[in-house]
C-alpha cells in the first residue's frame, strides 16, 4: 500500500470522511488542517485512542507494534492471531516515525477489513 492509501484505509478505520488531497497532503473534509498520522504524534495518538490500539516499543529500539484490543480488554497478544490487527515498523533509527507507521497500518487493516464487513 502506498502511504496514501494506508492514510485513507486509516481514516476509514476511525469512520473519519476520506481525505482530500492537495498535493502530497491530506486534509479531512470540514477541517481546515492537515492530518496525517504518519507525521504528526498528535494525530497517531488519536488514531490510536479511536481504535483502541496497544502499542508496544521493543526494548531494543528498532521495532514498534500496534494491535487492536480485543473488546473486552484482554490483551490481544495473548488471543488468536486471526482475531485482531496488529502491524508493526521498523525504527531504522527514528523510533517515533515507526510507532507512528505501526498504528497507521493496523489502522489501515482494520480500515480494508470493514469494507467486507468483517471488523
Amino acid at each position: 500500500m502506498t502511504d496514501r492509501e494506508l492514510l485513507e484505509a486509516a481514516a476509514k478505520a476511525a469512520g473519519i470522511l476520506t481525505p482530500s488531497w492537495y498535493g502530497n497532503a491530506s486534509y479531512i473534509d470540514g477541517m481546515l488542517s492537515i492530518w496525517n498520522p504518519l507525521e504528526d504524534d498528535g494525530d497517531a495518538l488519536r488514531l490510536a485512542v479511536e481504535l483502541r490500539l496497544v502499542l508496544h516499543i521493543w526494548d531494543d529500539g528498532e521495532l514498534a507494534s500496534a494491535a487492536k484490543t480485543m473488546p473486552d480488554g484482554r490483551d490481544p497478544a495473548l488471543e488468536d492471531v486471526s482475531l485482531w490487527f496488529s502491524a508493526d515498523a521498523h525504527a531504522s533509527g527514528d523510533l517515533a516515525s515507526a510507532t507512528r507507521r505501526a498504528i497507521v497500518r493496523a489502522a489501515a487493516k482494520i480500515g480494508e477489513a470493514t469494507k467486507g464487513g468483517e471488523a
